[in-house]
């Protein structure tokens, strides 16, 4: 049987650095490998901090909108994170 990704949509509109990025990584969390997350902010460093929140994560992302009102996000929950590769090592 396969399983359906879902789409989940977080809206943070308004909100400024560093809740985008800590609320992007709190959404990710309970998400399955093949899951979506847009992202929808309007705070000019989330086009920095959410990539490096992403770099860390392990996961994928595109900025699929962009503009003076706000940024888009595409997120793509991956199999893999940094984490648990760094813990990997460690054991």
């Amino acid at each position: 049987m396969t399983r359906t990704t879902t789409r989940t949509t977080l809206d943070l509109t308004g909100l400024k650095c560093p809740l985008p990025a800590l609320k992007t990584r709190k959404a990710l969390k309970p998400l399955q490998p093949g899951d979506q997350l847009e992202v929808h902010c309007t705070d000019p460093l989330s086009v920095i901090d959410i990539p490096n929140l992403i770099r860390e994560t392990g996961d994928t992302v595109e900025i699929t909108e962009r503009n003076e009102a706000r940024i888009v996000f595409l997120i793509e929950k991956t199999n893999g994170s940094i984490d648990s590769a760094n813990a990997a090592l460690r054991s």
